[in-house]
């Protein structure tokens, strides 16, 4: 009997809330400037290589990939419950993404920066090569956790119980890299609404990873790291 699967779509959902609310608050401190004895300074808006920015680059490319795994296995497997799993991480990350994108362009800063290296921003912390956590990206991969192009394909050539084994394999690599991430944004960005989302993507990931490891093991089979 497959087990239930916890939906993540609050973690959109209450990003998308806080956003609405900050906008809101922005909005009315604006109005109501003219009267208010101290009126609030403006929010500082983050810089091309703040973290608040890098995180918000580096995150869009990282969730973009599991996007696309999630469609691959969707189409490898009929187990409705490897399918609701990925249908909920499709959703929720790529409304996380387009949220991600969103500020970019509100900051007037660019999706892409050249010769910025991935996680460059997390600094000290990320380690040899900007690479946090999670340990060093795997040759072929553009960031931690991150799957090659040999392993999507391998992916899309697989069915039934193997491609099931292997996107809960990969998206637990995944998560793990995107945890580390996730934790660097909650530490280091100066936004509010950024830090949030941020918290929201290590509790929901680290919540799935647990999941999915009871997954494996209930088709004979482990997490890879």
């Amino acid at each position: 009997m497959s087990r239930a699967i916890p939906r993540t779509y609050w973690v959109a959902g209450t990003a998308v809330l806080l956003a609405l609310l900050f906008a809101a608050a922005a909005t009315v401190a604006a109005a109501n400037g003219g009267t208010a004895a101290r009126p609030a300074p403006a929010p500082r808006t983050p810089g091309l290589h703040s973290a608040d920015a890098g995180f918000a680059r580096d995150m869009a490319v990282h969730h973009q990939q599991a996007v696309e795994m999630s469609f691959i296995v969707r189409d490898r497997t009929q187990d409705e419950a490897v399918r609701t799993l990925a249908y909920d991480i499709a959703n929720t990350q790529a409304n996380q993404r387009g949220m991600m994108l969103g500020w970019l362009d509100l900051w007037g800063l660019p999706k892409v920066v050249a010769d910025e290296p991935p996680m460059s921003w997390m600094g000290s912390s990320a380690g040899h090569g900007g690479h946090a956590g999670h340990g060093p990206a795997k040759p072929g991969a553009l960031m931690p956790g991150m799957a090659t192009k040999e392993e999507l394909e391998q992916l899309g050539a697989a069915s039934g119980r193997d491609a099931e084994v292997l996107f809960l394999q990969l998206m637990t690599d995944h998560h793990k890299g995107g945890v580390t991430m996730a934790e660097g944004c909650a530490q280091q960005c100066v936004t509010p609404v950024e830090r949030q989302l941020a918290q929201g993507m290590v509790d929901a990931q680290r919540a799935e990873v647990t999941l999915m490891a009871d997954m494996l093991e209930q088709r004979g089979a482990t997490p890879r790291g």
